[in-house]
């Protein structure tokens, strides 16, 4: 029944009925122009019109009902239109731009209803009287179509008014939608970011204290070694982590992400935990790549080195990239593959989530990666375009 407006503007709508009343009442007593100066009818339909242009954004539906109130009390009375029919423009307005959807309609029918009964109101006695002719009918058309036209045309006012708002009202919920989503997807790339930095720094963390534990017997010299090791990369983790948390914590600042150079410590890490680890660049990248296509190479050596280091049998490990200028596609990629002997019984493709945050990273950059084992290995393979089709 009523909308929640700010206290300023009841305060307005009500200081404009106010003025409206103060101006219109002695108005119309002093030059008749509603076709008579009863004092009683005269402030009666201007104090009913104000009271419904008071309340017409608060209410409109019970203003529509009070405007029609004042409508019957101004035909009970005789009094022909005067100004104080004014507010019913506004009242109709009203209905159209901030009623609920059955006061919308109601608004629209009383606009059609009303020009009826004007011109019922103005023009019964010559219509239904005696003899009247085509001079009647016409005059009656005409009351009609100009009563219809001024009351649709306000009413048609307010809808264009409601459309613009509900125009605006969805554009924001839109921005709004867009920016939950934006932030979602970050929140996402922090937790994969996350996902990636624990997983490989505990993967060589594990793999060094089962050396040491091994070790310790015939070399007791391995074990502080193994526990430096160990110390750098629980220190570079736990960096790594506080980095992402903030990141997730204040968004709009970006931190630091690894880089092709951080490829080199990334290697150190693999070297450390005891797996041999080849490396192929051939050819090299004959610029520096975008930092998404950087970043996304970095996380999927991450994951697939650690992936080794958690399913492999403890041999070799190979690396194999390629940046060549044109892959046939006509646009330069990088390639990668990652080479290791698995486990007997283990399988990377049934443990964890590290091989579909791969391949998510690879279809954000527009590439491809599949994962499997070939001939007693499990490969890994990437293809990431660096730039858009020539």
């Amino acid at each position: 029944m009523f909308r929640p407006l700010k206290p300023y503007q009841i305060i307005v709508d009500v200081v404009i009925a106010g003025v409206f009343a103060v101006i219109v009442g002695p108005v119309e007593l002093r030059f008749g122009w509603a076709g008579d100066a009863n004092t009683l009818g005269t402030a009666l339909v201007t104090v009913i019109f104000a009271g419904a242009l008071a309340i017409r954004r608060l209410s409109p539906g019970l203003s529509l009902g009070v405007a029609w109130l004042g409508a019957i009390v101004q035909m009970s009375f005789g009094r022909n239109p005067g100004l104080a029919d004014l507010a019913i423009f506004a009242v109709l307005y009203a209905t159209a731009a901030y009623g609920s959807r059955l006061v919308f309609w109601l608004g629209f029918s009383s606009a059609v209803v009303g020009a009826g009964v004007i011109t019922l109101y103005l023009l019964s006695s010559a219509i239904f009287a005696p003899g009247s002719g085509w001079q009647a009918l016409t005059s009656a058309v005409a009351v009609l179509i100009a009563a219809l036209f001024a009351l649709v045309l306000s009413w048609t006012v307010g809808a264009l008014v409601r459309t613009a708002v509900r125009a605006r009202e969805n554009r924001a919920a839109q921005r709004r939608a867009e920016d939950e989503t934006v932030a979602e997807q970050e929140r996402v790339r922090v937790a994969r970011d996350v996902h990636d930095v624990v997983a490989h720094s505990l993967a060589v963390v594990i793999a060094q204290a089962d050396g040491a534990r091994y070790a310790a017997a015939s070399d007791p010299s391995a074990a502080p070694a193994a526990l430096e090791t160990i110390s750098t990369t629980a220190r570079s983790a736990l960096a790594d982590v506080r980095l992402l948390l903030t990141q997730l914590r204040h968004s709009q600042t970006d931190g630091p992400q690894p880089t092709l150079a951080d490829l080199e410590e990334l290697y150190a890490q693999v070297r450390a935990a005891g797996v041999p680890l080849t490396i192929d660049v051939d050819p090299a990248p004959l610029a520096e790549p975008p930092a998404v296509v950087q970043l996304a190479v970095y996380r999927i050596l991450q994951e697939a080195l650690t992936n080794a280091l958690r399913h492999g049998d403890g041999g070799a490990v190979s690396v194999r990239i390629a940046w060549p200028a044109d892959a046939g596609r006509g646009r330069p990629e990088v390639q990668l593959e990652v080479r290791n002997r698995m486990r007997p019984g283990d399988d990377p493709r049934h443990s964890g989530h590290g091989l579909i945050g791969m391949g998510e990273r690879a279809s954000l950059v527009g590439g491809w990666l599949n994962a499997a084992p070939m001939d007693g290995e499990f490969v890994v393979t990437a293809q990431l375009p660096i730039g858009a089709p020539a």
